[in-house]
């Protein structure tokens, strides 16, 4: 993870110049944040239960077995509530934190929601106890798709430049 951080803290330099024409440098990070978290954290964090879900699949001739989607549920779960409790429990009684990019927020939780409705759609409805290619498909280019709608909600600051 360190790794992956040193990544995501990269800057660089960016030559402006002020309304008298007098240039200054600024420091720019390469990463947004946004995107930083939804790909890299993310995948380097869920590394080994999106790995293990893999090699599942690969051995059951692409059947779900009971481990794959078991563990990415349960890991999803854990970090639903354990890591939200303990976020709750660390703030200091009096104290109160808002959720800083709510609009980010809200794209993550539509997406997060869609996620257990499409896997369950997957597995128990369209063709149970089987993984399709087409659904493989479809599930890959849903990923970009949270991450470009998250970017979006972050970056866009609406008509009138509010957000």
């Amino acid at each position: 993870m360190a790794a992956i951080e040193v990544i995501t803290s990269q800057e660089r330099e960016v030559k402006m110049k002020k309304i008298t024409g007098e240039p200054y440098t600024i420091l720019i990070r390469v990463w947004n944040e946004t995107v930083s978290n939804l790909t890299l954290m993310a995948l380097g964090s869920s590394a080994p239960e999106i790995l293990l879900s893999v090699i599942e699949i690969f051995g059951n001739n692409f059947e779900a077995g009971e481990l794959g989607p078991s563990t990415i549920v349960g890991s999803a779960a854990f970090n639903l509530f354990i890591i939200i409790a303990v976020c709750i429990y660390v703030i200091p009684a009096g104290e109160v934190r808002r959720v800083q990019h709510g609009h980010v927020f809200w794209v993550t939780v539509v997406w997060s929601t869609f996620a257990y409705i499409w896997l369950y759609l997957i597995l128990c409805v369209f063709s149970p106890n089987e993984v399709e290619v087409w659904e493989g498909v479809l599930t890959f280019v849903f990923f970009p798709l949270t991450v470009l709608s998250a970017y979006i909600a972050d970056t866009y600051t609406g008509i009138f430049g509010q957000r």
